[in-house]
């Protein structure tokens, strides 16, 4: 259930007005959660989820036509860091995979998306220097999507963990009396 719950707070991230700046949404600690926490199965909810939240910002917030072919790269990452997830966390959870997918997860969607920006669009010419300079452009969405991963992948890994740690306190104080 929390998941579901985790999904949907970061398709409301991403739809919920704010700030530029901010770039700030759930999506990359959510899939990561998803992926621990789910079996194969399950993973097309969160796809689907994902999918017509890309559709709806698409056609609706930034009235652009939609095309499937823009997407593929970006709906491959949800599945990729959905396997990471599943891979690093699933039979067992530690600080030292977590941190591996808050960081595996950020930087696989910052290279992966950036060279198919330079490598199919204009905005950069077709060389190392060109190259480059998408990938400096887009420094200040990999640092905001790295610490948003960072506090959504730690809260929902680092929380319930903590929880058990209280109520082992609790039960022991309880036992010793």
């Amino acid at each position: 259930m929390s998941a579901y719950l985790l999904l949907l707070a970061a398709v409301l991230s991403r739809l919920v007005p704010h700030p530029d700046w901010l770039n700030f949404t759930l999506v990359g600690g959510a899939l990561l959660y998803f992926g621990a926490r789910r079996n194969w199965r399950e993973m097309l909810a969160p796809m689907a989820a994902l999918m017509a939240t890309d559709y709806i910002l698409t056609v609706y917030t930034y009235h652009y036509p939609f095309h499937t072919s823009m997407y593929l790269v970006t709906w491959a990452w949800y599945a990729m860091a959905m396997a990471l997830g599943h891979i690093l966390l699933h039979a067992k959870t530690s600080w030292v995979r977590v941190g591996a997918g808050i960081v595996l997860g950020p930087t696989s969607f910052f290279f992966l998306s950036n060279y198919v920006v330079w490598l199919g669009g204009t905005m950069y010419p077709q060389t190392m220097s060109g190259l480059d300079a998408c990938f400096y452009a887009a420094l200040p969405f990999y640092r905001n999507d790295l610490l948003s991963t960072a506090v959504v992948a730690g809260a929902a890994f680092g929380i319930p963990v903590l929880v058990r740690k209280l109520k082992g306190d609790e039960s022991m104080a309880v036992a010793a009396r």
